[in-house]
């Protein structure tokens, strides 16, 4: 998101609403990465946080928040629970850390990974 958001009051810079977004996404069971794994993996090892690639959001006619968000999976979870558990996770942290109302979360799941045996 480039533009800031107004809700209840305040105004928040633009990446906010991405960053929670983020943060939800990556502690979300199964999730594996936001983006491509080979970007978002170099952005959060050189800007020390979540990575934001992979996620748009826009304002409907409504002025609810439309939310795109593209991960890759761990493998063996079963992709449509993992898609509804994200979305209502997505929704519920952001209407409870800033007020805003979540029109629709669409959920791309663009690759499966598989988690190290180390």
């Amino acid at each position: 998101m480039t533009d800031p958001v107004s809700t209840q009051n305040m105004t928040l810079a633009p990446g906010v609403v991405d960053t929670i977004i983020s943060i939800t996404a990556s502690e979300t069971d199964g999730v594996a990465s936001i983006g491509s794994p080979v970007t978002s993996g170099i952005r959060a090892m050189l800007s020390g946080g979540a990575s934001t690639s992979g996620i748009e959001t826009s304002t409907d006619e409504d002025g609810k928040l439309d939310v795109v968000v593209h991960i890759n999976v761990y493998y063996g979870y079963v992709l449509p629970e993992l898609a509804e558990k994200l979305r209502q996770s997505i929704a519920d942290a952001l209407a409870m850390q800033v007020g805003i109302q979540v029109g629709r979360v669409d959920v791309f799941i663009d690759g499966i990974q598989f988690r190290s045996q180390s």
